[in-house]
Order: C-alpha cells, then sequence, then structure tokens
C-alpha cells in the first residue's frame, strides 16, 4: 500500500480532469494585464500622455487633475494631432506612428510600443479629441475597453486626452494608490523632471479638485540657446540656488554627448532628490549614471552627502536599449564604460576649472545664522552701576573689553603693492583664535578656515604626485590565494589592469582562485580577501568599483590632514595671503576633503544690512 505524500498539496492534478486548460484571453483582460505594467498610478498616466504629446511636436501642454488623478486626468497639447482614420487606430493595441517594426534598436521617440491609450481605455473612462492643422476635429471614446464610433468635435489643432474614474474597472487597484495629495506631488514631479528635458515648450499644471482652479506648476517656453534655456528652466523648475551654483557641462567622448549643470560640491543634499538623468531626452533611473555621477564627485563630499545635477547623454540609438522596462525607466548601453568615463572626466573637468569657487548658499546660511541679540530694556547713563560687583563702565558708555572676552586679533598690514581688485579672495587683514583669516575683497570680506583650506591644498598635491608617480606596490612575501566562483573569478579579472593602476595586483590562479600577488604600499598591511570582496560587491552594483582608489585617496586625505596648519598657531601676514593666493590656483579649494566649504564670502551689503544700515 502506498501512502500519500504529505508534502505533495491538493492541487496537484491525479488525473486527466484536472488537466488544466490552456485558453486565449479576450483582448480586454490583455488590455487590463498590459495597464499593469504600463499604468502604475496616476502619474504614470501623466507621463505617459505628456510624452506622446511630446512626440507630436507640441508647443504648449496643459495638464488638469482632479482628486490627485482619481477621477480626472486632461492633457492638452497643440501638436500635429490626428485624424478621424488615426483615432480608432491609436487606441488598438501595439498601434503606433512612431516605428515600423523593422529595427526596435534605433528608437528616436519617447513612445513605440503602442500601449499606453489601449491600456488607459481598459481601466478608466477615456476620451481623445484631436485635430490636424487644416482638418476637422473629432472624437472616440473608450470605457472599460468598450469603443464608441468616431464622431465630429470642436477644437483648435492639437489633441486632448481626458481619463475620468481611473482604475473603475479594476476597483482592487484603487485601494493601492496613496492619498490625493501624495499623488499630486508624484504628478507634479513628473510634469517637472519633463519640464526640464524640454525647456522650449511650454508646461502648465493645473489641480481643479472640487471643481475650484489653482496652478500648481507653470513653466513658459524659454529661448535663446540651449544651454540658455535650459539654465533658466532649471532655475525655474530647481530654484535660484542651483541655478547660481551650477556649473555647465558639455563633453563628447566616441559618439556620446554629456551636457547638462552639475551644482559645486558645496551645494550637496542631504539625499539624491536633485539628480536627474536623461539619455536622448528620456528621464531615467540607470545604476551606472547614478554610480558615474558619485564618482565623479569622490573625494570632494563625505559618504552621507549627495551631488546635485542635471545631465543629459545623448548616444546613438543603436547604442542603448530602451526596451527593457514596462515603464522605460531604465536602458542599457552597449558600452556602458565609454558613458561612465564621460560623466566623471566631463564632471570633474567642470569643477576643476571651477577653481576655488564655493556656493552662494555658503554665505547664506552664515547671515542667516548671525541673528542679532534680543534686545535688552533701554538703560540710561544714570542708570548704570558704577561700582560693586557688576561690570565697570568707562566714561564712553561701553565696558572695558578683557582678554577672555574676545579671540585675539592680529591687524596686518598690506604691503606687498598689490590692489584689493586683483585678488578673488582678498588680502589678508587679520586672524582669529589662531585659525581665521579675514580678508577684505572690493565687495566685502571674506573668512576662511585656514585649516580646512590648507589641509585641501595639501591634499591636492599629494593626488598630483601620485597621479605622476604612480601608486607604489608592496609585493607580498607569498601570494594570497583566494577562492573564488568562476563568475566573482571572472569579474575581478576583467578589471585586473584598472586594479594594477592603483597598485593592487592580482592574477588567475588555476581554476577559479585569484592570486594576489600586490597591494598599495600606502595603505599598510591589508585584508586583500575583504578587499576583492567588496570590490565584488560594487562590480556587481554599479558595474564598475572605485574601492581602491577611494581607500588610497582616504590615506592621501588623513596624511594632509595631519601635514596641514593646525588649528591654535598663528600665522604672519606673508603666511596668509600666500594661502589665499594658492586657493585661489588650486581646483576645488572652495570645500575640505570632506565637502565643507573652506570659506565664507560676505557682501558688505550684506554686512551692512546686519547692522540696519541699509
Amino acid at each position: 500500500m502506498t501512502l500519500p505524500n504529505p508534502n505533495i498539496g491538493d492541487s496537484v492534478p491525479h488525473s486527466g480532469d484536472l488537466r488544466p486548460v490552456i485558453r486565449q484571453l479576450d483582448d480586454a483582460a490583455i488590455n487590463r494585464i498590459a495597464a499593469g505594467e504600463v499604468v502604475e498610478r496616476p502619474a504614470s498616466v501623466v507621463k505617459e500622455i505628456i510624452e506622446n504629446a511630446l512626440d507630436a511636436r507640441a508647443a504648449r501642454i496643459e495638464i488638469s487633475v482632479a482628486d490627485g488623478g482619481k477621477t480626472l486626468i486632461r492633457v492638452v497639447d497643440n501638436g500635429i494631432g490626428m485624424t478621424a482614420v488615426d483615432l480608432p487606430m491609436a487606441l488598438s493595441r501595439h498601434a503606433t506612428s512612431k516605428i515600423d517594426g523593422s529595427d526596435l534598436l534605433n528608437i528616436n521617440s519617447f513612445g513605440f510600443r503602442g500601449e499606453a491609450l489601449p491600456s488607459l481605455g481598459a481601466v478608466g473612462r477615456l476620451t481623445i479629441q484631436s485635430r490636424t492643422v487644416g482638418g476637422e476635429g473629432c472624437e472616440v471614446s473608450v470605457s472599460g475597453g468598450a469603443h464608441t464610433a468616431v464622431r465630429p468635435a470642436a477644437l483648435t489643432a492639437g489633441t486632448a486626452v481626458e481619463l475620468r474614474d481611473l482604475f473603475y474597472a479594476t476597483p482592487a487597484r484603487l485601494k493601492f494608490l496613496r492619498t490625493d495629495r501624495a499623488e499630486m506631488q508624484a504628478i507634479s514631479d513628473v510634469v517637472k523632471r519633463l519640464a526640464m528635458a524640454e525647456p522650449f515648450v511650454t508646461f502648465v499644471l493645473i489641480d481643479v479638485t472640487g471643481g475650484k482652479s489653482r496652478v500648481v506648476f507653470r513653466a513658459d517656453g524659454e529661448t535663446g540657446d540651449m544651454f540658455d534655456a535650459l539654465h533658466a528652466r532649471l532655475r525655474g523648475v530647481l530654484g535660484k540656488d542651483f541655478a547660481d551654483n551650477a556649473l555647465a557641462i558639455d563633453a563628447q567622448r566616441e559618439g556620446v554627448h554629456l551636457t547638462g549643470y552639475a551644482a559645486l560640491p558645496t551645494y550637496s543634499r542631504g539625499s539624491a532628490v536633485q539628480q536627474f538623468l536623461y539619455v536622448n531626452g528620456r528621464p531615467v533611473r540607470d545604476k551606472v549614471l547614478i554610480g558615474a555621477l558619485r564618482g565623479a564627485y569622490m573625494d570632494t563630499l563625505s559618504r552621507d552627502r549627495h551631488p546635485a545635477a542635471c545631465l543629459f547623454i545623448d548616444v546613438p540609438p543603436t547604442r542603448v536599449d530602451v526596451n527593457v522596462h514596462p515603464a522605460k525607466s531604465e536602458v542599457r548601453f552597449r558600452d556602458p564604460a565609454i558613458v561612465r568615463g564621460l560623466i566623471v572626466s566631463g564632471l570633474r573637468a567642470a569643477l576643476v576649472q571651477a577653481g576655488h569657487r564655493a556656493s552662494t548658499t555658503v554665505a547664506n546660511e552664515t547671515l542667516g545664522a548671525m541673528q542679532p541679540e534680543p534686545m535688552m530694556p533701554r538703560v540710561y547713563q544714570m542708570d548704570r552701576p558704577t561700582g560693586g560687583n557688576g561690570p565697570a563702565y568707562s566714561s564712553s558708555g561701553f565696558a572695558d573689553m578683557t582678554a577672555d572676552m574676545s579671540g585675539r586679533v592680529e591687524m596686518i598690514e598690506q604691503n606687498d603693492g598689490l590692489s584689493v581688485e586683483s585678488r578673488p579672495l582678498g588680502a589678508a587683514r587679520a586672524q582669529v583664535h589662531e585659525n581665521y583669516i579675514i580678508a577684505q575683497t572690493e565687495a566685502g570680506i571674506v573668512i576662511v578656515d585656514g585649516h580646512a583650506a590648507h589641509e585641501r591644498l595639501v591634499y591636492e598635491k599629494l593626488k598630483s604626485q601620485m597621479a605622476e608617480n604612480g601608486v607604489s606596490a608592496q609585493a607580498l612575501l607569498i601570494p594570497e590565494i583566494i577562492q573564488m566562483s568562476d563568475d566573482d573569478t571572472a569579474q575581478l579579472v576583467a578589471v585586473a589592469d584598472d586594479l594594477t593602476r592603483f597598485g593592487l595586483t592580482i592574477e588567475r590562479f588555476g581554476g577559479s582562485a585569484i592570486a594576489v600577488r600586490e597591494t598599495p604600499a600606502i595603505l599598510g598591511e591589508v585584508n586583500a580577501e575583504a578587499m576583492l570582496r567588496d570590490i565584488l560587491d560594487e562590480l556587481t552594483d554599479l558595474g564598475t568599483s572605485t574601492l581602491v582608489q577611494e581607500k588610497l585617496e582616504a590615506i592621501l586625505s588623513r596624511v594632509a590632514c595631519h601635514g596641514s596648519i593646525r588649528t591654535g598657531r598663528s600665522m604672519r601676514g606673508e603666511e596668509m595671503n600666500a594661502l589665499l593666493r594658492e586657493m585661489e590656483r588650486t581646483p576645488r579649494s572652495g570645500q575640505c576633503n570632506h565637502g565643507r566649504p573652506t570659506y565664507v564670502e560676505l557682501k558688505l551689503s550684506d554686512i551692512e544690512r546686519l547692522f540696519g544700515r541699509t
């Protein structure tokens, strides 16, 4: 007698009667399934419709939303429009005017699958009105997958897409949506992201909840060349602070073009909220690009800070695959190393050209911290104490300043004959608290953290020496043999030449083992296996590894810290001025090795405002 297997569930077929039957799903079910991939939330609906409008060469796009997009999404554009023949076809699955299907690796438009409109019609009540220039207006509706006949409509040239009652055909999905406010914020983020990619197009986002009309976001089309238009658009979307502290990026390599703006290291953020990356105009989230952005700022930011940037990568369509994600938010490059190298080198070149420049927000934060003391009740001269244990006052009405009430200030005479105007960081006038240098400029004053500034200068010198002379490697008396999997070994061998440049020499040692023969001398005794495991983690996550370089630069940073001017040491006037001049000549001297500012510049007008002199 054979006992039943308790590990086998009742669903396992035991006879032909229980055999599952393969069925062909109907079009309505297919469209609802497709909508689950394309239409995640109201923001994804807005994204798909706006991209269609941009493909139609619209110069103005107006988006109206009610209840966070749950009850109404209406997008009106002035693009080329569609005819009465085009409308029913546009609602057919996999029908598109953007590709002919012969070459899926040469895509030059946002959309190309022909899935968005049929998917919207499957989960909501969709109406499309359109008119071509010189043609007649027409309209078609679809609700839960059921189409109406095409009928005349009155509108100007362009297209109006209106979606009501999102997910009414699949009500269970409504439970997964967030609050109206959160969904509206997501829609606003999508519109802003697309607006940054198209600075010559006007975008208007309106909240019409409850019958009231409120403009949430507006960006009028810019004029001028591409860089001027983009800079103006970024000022409107990301704010004045980003625009004032952003560096223009324009670099090319092997057919790949990088443009956009990246902020100074001292304008860093606590998260990656101001990182916007585009490939051929399409907003994407790509590990290669994010890793490259982090690598470009590697030795100018601490690990808990994030750079701000809006970057556009233009790649020949045949060298990037945009058909790897349902929402087209991810891409795959044929040559990711070229793209990554271009981003790192392009951004670092821009940071070098910025020289000693620091973010203007540093001065604003400083002024914000300088709050006046609370006003005390007015004390008249006759009421001031003249004896006892209280403070003594002179006949001038001011208290005597004792040595312990202020830092020692050493006045410095300017005797080198150079004018103040010729010095971006001014001429040294004093040192306070044996660290902070006060310099006078034509327009105000500069306060320099002497230790942090000198630390950066020493660090840059050490890096230059390492780049010129290479990294000294120490040979291991007995090579360390590390057992790896075949895949891990292949990954490490592929980057062996890069690791050798930084003093880490590895080679295959029979089978899947790795032999570590040399390690960077400056690191001293290292755990080679732990280092290789960490490198593998980075290779798996980002496709590249900067771990060894980061460790070397961390050592150099510590050496620079110990070798720089220490806080508490008095400096002579010529030393302070020499430090200022060297800062002006040294790239990235506006921030220390950890991303903090090395100086603060205060305009004379700001100082006078602090004292109420304006």
